[in-house]
């Protein structure tokens, strides 16, 4: 056996970063479908070290840094939550919210109920439900790591790293085609207008802007802040009927100290310095959680949770249709923003607004899909996501777990 420390393992976080930049940019598939660079990489580094394991080869790696990455970029989110856009979504996100609720309780629902059918732990429905779906690579790794730890679920953290990839891939696939079968019954605008400005943070995403060293170490204070608070408030709710994991903790203070400094006029948080930080962070950390991933110990939960997955993705394409676009107004916008919900229900943010695009340069503009799924799928996501997780595990069904 091969333990790599701090700075070894380091240096192979670096080394998959890379290998997925290269993969990507030559893989088109991996492109066509949004794989993350840590994503493709770290998953083909974790099918090496599988390979090596039958030749009774392991590679261990020190993961003392995955914690403080994950909760730079949680406090990242934070940082980046700016209440003043509300103004601009006014009703329209509410209701946009309301179906977003709605998926939540129907995933964990559906993942509960079929993990019991299959024999499965119910932690596991949760985990294969919103903690990985909605909330990602991020939210995943963060409640895998409190379930190993307060409820001894093994392979918790795998579990959660396979189902949030799963979600990635069939979020990026069905969205096109949920778009196309919604639009055709709606009026499009057509490509020939001109198309209106994007919001704030996505209307030059390319964009060079120009970062000090000062305005660096600002931004990082920020994020110290985030941590160390976030910690000592985590550190208080503990044994409360309101305790919350670390990184939702770190999350809210970031929220306050973003719209509380801009509101008092004493400091506006640098957007793009911040965004570069948290990128990142969440590239290491998901470098580090994917190359240790233990796929052998997924080796006899492959088909129950393939099923529930599978039934999980069919879930989401069905209330898409059904549910969402009808919300949302039934319209050209609807069928915009149901392919944006399709992204970021079984996937994550970016994976959203990739297949909004996707529609919108060959259907036409959607000016308010651009603002609602991004302020929605990008923070209140994750907040909505914890509270009704936590309300699942206080039902009297897990108790006894």
């Amino acid at each position: 056996m091969l333990q790599l420390d701090f700075y070894g393992t380091l240096v192979a976080a670096s080394l998959v970063l890379l290998l997925g930049h290269a993969l990507v940019s030559r893989v088109g598939f991996l492109r066509t479908y949004n794989i993350p660079e840590p994503v493709a990489g770290g998953l083909v580094v974790a099918l090496g070290l599988l390979v090596l394991r039958t030749l009774d080869i392991e590679i261990r790696f020190d993961t003392s840094l995955q914690t403080p990455l994950m909760l730079a970029f949680f406090a990242t989110i934070g940082l980046s939550a700016d209440f003043a856009s509300l103004k601009k979504g006014g009703r329209i996100v509410g209701i946009f919210l309301l179906a977003v609720v709605g998926l939540l309780v129907i995933q964990n629902a559906m993942g509960i109920g079929l993990a019991t059918a299959l024999g499965l732990d119910p932690l596991m429905g949760l985990l294969t439900g919103s903690i990985t779906l909605a909330g990602g690579h991020g939210t995943g790794a963060a409640w895998g790591a409190t379930f190993s730890e307060k409820f001894g679920l093994a392979s918790a953290s795998e579990l959660a790293m396979a189902s949030a990839t799963f979600g990635l891939v069939l979020g990026g696939l069905i969205g096109g085609p949920v778009a196309r079968l919604l639009i055709s019954r709606v009026q499009t605008p057509g490509c020939e207008q001109e198309k209106p400005r994007l919001p704030k943070g996505f209307e030059q995403p390319n964009k060079e802007r120009s970062i000090t060293s000062f305005s660096l170490v600002e931004t990082l204070a920020l994020i110290a802040v985030s941590l160390l608070a976030g910690s000592l408030l985590n550190g208080w709710l503990q044994g409360t009927a309101f305790e919350l994991p670390t990184f939702v903790c770190v999350l809210f203070v970031g929220v306050l100290l973003r719209n509380g400094l801009s509101a008092l006029g004493v400091y506006q948080v640098f957007e793009r310095e911040v965004s570069v930080l948290g990128n990142v962070s969440l590239s290491l950390f998901l470098a580090i959680a994917l190359m240790s991933l233990k796929l052998w110990d997924l080796a006899a939960l492959a088909l129950p949770i393939f099923i529930i997955l599978a039934a999980q993705t069919l879930v989401m394409a069905l209330f898409a249709i059904f549910v969402t676009f009808r919300m949302m107004g039934s319209n050209y916008d609807a069928a915009v923003l149901a392919a944006g919900h399709c992204g970021f229900g079984l996937g994550a943010t970016p994976t959203a607004i990739a297949n909004m695009q996707a529609v919108t340069q060959r259907y036409g503009p959607s000016q308010i899909a651009f603002l609602v799924v991004p302020m929605v799928g990008a923070f209140f996501i994750d907040i909505i996501n914890v509270i009704v997780i936590k309300l699942y595990l206080a039902l009297p069904f897990f108790a006894e777990v």
